[in-house]
């Protein structure tokens, strides 16, 4: 970006981040929202929820500045802090729900890790960044490198460097990082986490600009249907492929691996045993950031997700208005005609057309041959039953079990351990739906490559059927893997 004085009289004017830092309350929407959405990472709070947290914030502050100090209600904040001219929290309603939802936009947390690298930090780390860069700089150097034999050489080197390392290892000869080292990599560490909870929140910003670009295209589109459909696919091709959506897909497919998670879980524990990084005092939130990785990553997908129903809607409407003025066309035709019909042309040739369509018959597309079935009739009585007998209610008292919804309490409780047992699943998880939902477990872990029948152990599981009478069975131990 320049840095001319054009440039950045336009950003001081039209950037949410820098009206924030020039806001006359800029201290209390700043304090707020960070307590409230980026020091628990909270994705999306409900209006009511919010304003409450809010009311509480104005009313501790009043007691100690006044209560001139902020006079409005909470409501009205929240209200000024989502318009336009602002641009600080983003107001949405989440599909299902009528309830208005609040989320921090990715100016207002760049202006708040802004003021947060204002504050005068305890200790600055740099010999961990300066490794980090040497690092970048060796893997982008060997990675472009088309030469096998400079490769081979390389690996051999490091090789050697290894083995040298390994015997003096054998011998008692080894560097141990000591408490300075440990404070800088582990600041490094935190402050990169907290910088990709951020790079989620924009990446979703930039979806949501080009969904609503692709809208605006669509409510003035005049053209083919055909052309539009081609410029927004291609947008989002474009986008895809593109160096961020590379970056990110290739991200969520490294964090998505469950050894990299767990390997991730050891290593944050092991950190945090350290007597260094205690005297930090780190936030204890810091030791499950994978998994607000996760959460924010989802999050990001289920917006892609829904801006993709939402094209198609407006394409359907689309389609919709199309029909409509086809049918008024027709419409328009069959009263003409009604209005000719009695002024018929004398000429009986007045218009004539060969067919309404090409016909087209290519060879490959004649049928082949096949032999005819003939049918075998059983001659056998057929008997009559009474209808007066015959009970329907078995038609009617079907169970539907949800098999995706019990696949996804697997996973939620296999997030935190390595397995589970079917018994201990449904201690957390009840049986609803008796012994059908019981069934479609055990379906689940028949179709489960990493589920584990154990013949030799035998659990009781119980439960309460539609008559509210207390059921129970004996069934061999199923063991969920992760």
């Amino acid at each position: 970006m320049s840095m001319d004085y054009a440039t950045l009289d336009a950003l001081r004017r039209s950037h949410p981040a820098w009206r924030l830092l020039l806001a006359d309350h800029a201290p209390l929407v700043a304090s707020f929202l960070h307590r409230v959405f980026v020091l628990p990472n909270a994705r999306g709070m409900a209006q009511a929820e919010l304003i409450t947290k809010l009311e509480d914030e104005l009313f501790h502050l009043r007691e100690s500045l006044g209560e001139a100090a902020f006079p409005k209600p909470a409501a009205v904040y929240l209200g000024d802090w989502t318009q336009e001219t602002r641009g600080w929290l983003r107001k949405y309603y989440p599909p299902g729900s009528d309830e208005a939802h609040f989320d921090l936009t990715s100016a207002s947390e760049k202006s708040i890790a802004w003021l947060e690298g204002l504050t005068k930090r305890p200790f600055v780390g740099t010999e961990s960044r300066l490794m980090t860069v040497f690092e970048l700089l060796r893997q982008m150097v060997e990675g472009s490198d088309t030469n096998p034999d400079a490769r081979i050489r390389e690996l051999e080197r490091r090789k050697s460097e290894i083995e040298a390392e390994i015997a003096r290892v054998h011998v008692g000869e080894f560097a141990v990082l000591d408490e300075t080292a440990l404070k800088d990599r582990f600041q490094q560490v935190s402050s990169t986490a907290r910088e990709l909870l951020s790079d989620f929140r924009e990446v979703e910003q930039n979806f949501r600009l080009l969904d609503r670009s692709t809208r605006e295209r669509i409510a003035s589109w005049e053209g083919a249907k055909g052309d539009l459909l081609e410029s927004i696919f291609g947008e989002r091709d474009a986008i895809a492929d593109s160096d961020q959506g590379k970056s990110f897909r290739a991200f969520w497919d490294f964090l998505m691996s469950p050894e990299r998670q767990e390997e991730l879980s050891f290593l944050l524990r092991e950190v945090f045993k350290l007597h260094a990084v205690r005297i930090l005092e780190p936030d204890a939130r810091l030791k499950r950031v994978h998994y607000d990785w996760l959460e924010a990553g989802e999050h990001t997908q289920r917006t892609v997700s829904l801006l993709s129903q939402q094209l198609r809607r407006f394409l359907d409407d689309k389609v919709w208005l199309e029909n409509r003025r086809i049918m008024e066309i027709i419409h328009n035709i069959e009263a003409h005609a009604l209005n000719l019909r009695e002024a018929i042309p004398k000429d009986p040739a007045f218009m004539e057309i060969d067919d309404t369509s090409p016909s087209i018959e290519l060879p490959m597309e004649r049928p082949l041959f096949s032999a005819s079935i003939k049918p075998v009739i059983n001659d056998e009585k057929i008997l009559v039953g009474d209808d007066a007998h015959v009970v329907v209610d078995a038609l009617f008292g079907h169970v539907v079990v949800d098999k995706a919804h019990l696949a996804a309490q697997v996973r939620h409780a296999l997030q935190t351990r390595q397995q589970i047992t079917l018994g201990e699943l449904l201690d957390e998880f009840p049986l609803k739906k008796g012994l059908a939902e019981l069934v479609a477990y055990l379906a689940l872990a028949s179709e489960d490559s990493k589920a584990f029948f154990d013949d030799v152990n035998y659990d009781v599981v119980r439960w309460v059927d539609s008559n509210n009478v207390s059921r129970s069975g004996s069934l061999p131990r199923v063991i969920f893997n992760r």
